[in-house]
């Protein structure tokens, strides 16, 4: 979508954005997981699986980072080669 409505090329800010997006994303996650362990109050252990784990938020947000950046570095180049056989034809 960053490549195709804005004036922003392939390169280093296209995938800063991308990773920021997706962290962005997982902290809203994180948000509505908070706000049900509020609603919920003590059987939100059980409801979130988190299973203890004090650093539950922080291990999916470093996850999270994790699956942009490598699915960044493992599939950049197959999209924007598929972005170049629409735009070369006309579609966009």
């Amino acid at each position: 979508m960053l490549l195709r409505r804005t004036p922003l090329r392939p390169g280093g800010w296209v995938a800063f954005l991308t990773v920021c997006v997706c962290l962005a994303i997982s902290a809203c996650f994180e948000f509505v997981e908070w706000f049900s362990a509020l609603l919920a109050g003590s059987g939100a252990d059980n409801f979130l699986a988190t299973q203890g784990d004090v650093w539950d938020t922080q291990w999916d947000m470093f996850l999270c980072l994790c699956g942009a950046v490598v699915s960044l570095a493992l599939w950049r180049r197959v999209h924007d080669r598929q972005l170049v056989g629409p735009v070369r034809a006309g579609i966009s």
